[in-house]
């Protein structure tokens, strides 16, 4: 008869008190139900055992990236960037416990021993160099806006748009922030960017776990914002939003985030611009894990849809608004390269196309980039486009 493990050996209570240290706190309120592996588009995607609610009692236990063995820890670094920080598992939970939380707390501990994704390491050091992801010149920053004539922000201004490193430098997705500005110019309101003076905000690299070089970044974006006297902040991604809004405060940061969805439905509704052109197509809207379920900001993205003449609004039966299937994006997932067939942007693409649309809608520019990279590798005909891309046409000249 095999012998039983002693799990009080494995106990490793340096490894739980550094977690707990970090942001790990709701490892005890788990109470392994189970509800949160249900909900994970890792079971959607059912080729990887991803058993969410092990984390909180392996925190406990102090088994979280505990292997001295090379090849055991590399296995362990695998799994918790695994999470992509969707937040289902949160929305889910019957006493709300963090799963993501728990996670980053593992990640900044691997972070600090250099023990994680070479990709993320990458991107690490690309926004402390020059303030974007993509490693792109920090004096390019603002190329997208040059043949618009988008001025430089000034405090007499409404709004500082912020359009995110992705919109500023993918030559695609660039297409994201000139349609914003469009719309803005055609409303008539004051508005202007910062270009290189801003860097990227920061929440990738905090959800990757590195906390230092985040708080860095913040506070140098904090300290620009300030001395151009920002009030109002536009932005094109919800992480962006999410991060302006509920992180930077705790570093000193007074000024307001908004999304383009909410301030643009506002202008809609308040009668300021009216799109006036159809846009004959049937499109179904994708809800952005950070956009929807972290943020609560699900009806406004489909009210300016549906302002749309000829427009018609489809949805994905069971898996929209709080039950949306994350794109794999979120927190570093953007640069990690998935093995084939275990890819969530893959089963999220095939629910969407199953509903019969003829255009995909997002509005988060990661899930723009992830959703336009799936549909050609699945070789489908199917464009993938922003909320702004379609209102922007639907105003006409």
């Amino acid at each position: 008869m095999a012998s039983k493990k002693n799990v009080v050996v494995q106990i490793n209570p340096e490894i739980r008190e550094a977690l707990l240290e970090m942001g790990a706190v709701d490892a005890y309120k788990c109470y392994q139900c189970g509800k949160c592996a249900s909900v994970c588009p890792w079971f959607q995607v059912g080729t990887y055992e991803f058993l969410v609610f092990r984390f909180p009692l392996e925190t406990v236990l102090g088994l979280i990236a505990s292997s001295e063995e090379k090849e055991e820890l590399a296995k362990e670094v695998d799994k918790i960037y695994r999470c992509v920080g969707c937040e289902a598992c949160v929305e889910q939970c019957p006493l709300g416990v963090k799963i993501p939380d728990i996670l980053r707390s593992a990640r900044r501990i691997l972070v600090d021993f250099g023990s994680y994704p070479e990709t993320l390491k990458s991107v690490v050091q690309k926004i402390r160099n020059v303030g974007n992801p993509l490693g792109e010149p920090r004096e390019n920053r603002g190329d997208w806006a040059k043949d618009l004539n988008v001025n430089a922000y000034s405090s007499d201004m409404e709004l500082l748009y912020f359009p995110c490193c992705v919109p500023a430098y993918d030559a695609r997705i660039q297409k994201v922030a000139k349609s914003t500005a469009l719309i803005l110019q055609k409303s008539g309101i004051s508005f202007g960017i910062l270009g290189d003076k801003e860097s990227c905000c920061g929440e990738a690299i905090r959800r990757a776990g590195a906390e230092n070089v985040f708080t860095e970044t913040a506070r140098s974006n904090i300290k620009v914002f300030e001395e151009a006297g920002v009030r109002q902040v536009l932005v094109s991604s919800p992480h962006c939003y999410v991060t302006f809004k509920n992180e930077y405060p705790d570093l000193g940061a007074r000024f307001e985030s908004l999304h383009t969805t909410q301030y643009l439905w506002q202008l809609i509704d308040a009668g300021r611009i009216r799109p006036d052109k159809e846009f004959k197509k049937k499109v179904v809207y994708h809800d952005p894990c950070t956009l929807g379920r972290q943020s609560g900001i699900y009806e406004e993205p489909r009210n300016i849809l549906k302002s749309i003449p000829g427009l018609e609004l489809l949805e994905v039966e069971e898996f929209s608004r709080n039950l949306s299937v994350c794109c794999g994006a979120g927190s570093g997932g953007l640069w990690i390269d998935w093995p084939v067939g275990e890819r969530m942007a893959d089963i999220r693409i095939k629910q969407l196309v199953d509903t019969g649309a003829e255009v995909i809608v997002v509005a988060c520019p990661y899930c723009l980039q992830m959703f336009e990279e799936t549909v050609k590798s699945m070789n489908l005909d199917i464009p993938v486009m922003d909320v702004t891309e379609i209102l922007c046409e639907a105003l006409g000249e």
